[in-house]
Order: C-alpha cells, then sequence, then structure tokens
C-alpha cells in the first residue's frame, strides 16, 4: 500500500487495500472502519508539515522575517486548513498560496517549489498513508484487540 501511494500521490487510492491488510493483520473491523477513515480526514501530518516548511521557506526566500509568534500561528492555521485536502492531488499548493497571502508573503512564490512538489506529493501521500494505519493499529492495540502477540506465539509454537 505504500508503494501505491508513493506512485499514485493519493492516499485515497488505498484506502481499500489497506482496510483489507490492517484486517488482515489482526485488527478489529469495527475499530478500523472507524478510525481509519477518520485519520483520512483529520491525520494529514505529511501535508501539514510540508505545507508549513514549503510557506516558511518562500518567506525565507524573499528575505522575510518571521517571529516564533507568526510561525505557530501559520502551524496552526495550517493545521486547521488541512483538513480539506484529503484525496486531493496538488490541493495543497492552493492552501500554501492562501496561507502565503494571510502573512504577507508574495504568492507568486509557490512557483519556486513547484518543480520539486510532485515528489514532495509522493512521500506526502506515503506519510499520511503510514501515519493513519499506525494510529488504527495503535487505537486497537489500546483497547487490546490486535492479535500480534498470537502470531508470533502461533509462529514460535510451529518452529518448536
Amino acid at each position: 500500500p505504500l508503494l501505491i501511494a508513493f506512485s499514485t500521490t493519493s492516499s485515497e487510492a488505498v484506502f481499500p487495500k489497506l482496510v483489507t491488510e490492517l484486517e488482515r493483520f489482526g485488527c478489529n473491523n469495527r475499530i478500523v472502519s472507524f478510525i481509519f477513515p477518520l485519520g483520512y480526514s483529520f491525520n494529514l501530518d505529511g501535508s501539514m508539515m510540508y505545507m508549513t516548511f514549503a510557506s516558511i521557506f518562500i518567506a525565507q526566500i524573499y528575505g522575510i522575517d518571521m517571529t516564533v509568534g507568526q510561525q505557530i500561528t501559520m502551524l496552526l492555521v495550517l493545521m486547521l486548513t488541512s483538513k480539506g485536502i484529503a484525496g486531493v492531488p496538488r490541493a495543497s499548493l492552493v492552501i500554501i498560496v492562501a496561507t502565503c497571502s494571510m502573512f504577507g508573503i508574495p504568492p507568486e512564490g509557490i512557483a519556486l517549489i513547484l518543480p520539486i512538489d510532485h515528489f514532495c506529493d509522493m512521500a506526502r501521500s506515503m506519510t499520511n498513508v503510514l501515519g493513519n494505519a499506525l494510529s488504527t493499529v495503535a487505537v486497537d492495540k489500546w483497547e487490546g484487540h490486535v492479535a500480534v502477540e498470537q502470531t508470533y506465539t502461533h509462529n514460535d509454537d510451529h518452529k518448536a
């Protein structure tokens, strides 16, 4: 699934396959069907980090000094605005332009990151998918459902 997300630059393309893999891994279907889609809507850590770094990079290129308070405000704004970009390749570019405008950074600076955005989008999609899968497994483990120990125990018994 990570390779599919990487090559398609879309975490949505992996959704059905990863649901099957998580259930095969031992996660409870009820946990997977609730937590995993929730992660797709709200757990876009890769996108949020990229948009923050890209906006600050553009500001630095133009010689605009931002205070720590402005940077934290930008991070919080991007945390909220990143929630609407799930499944839309290159939607982060629109959010970066809007954020730059909001903080007085020339929005045409987006042209500086366009050549590498496709490659960053590949890694961003993979990061989002990995984060969503890990959070689903963590919640399932927290609820006491993941059968990982049973799998290892079963394999150890089989070897003996």
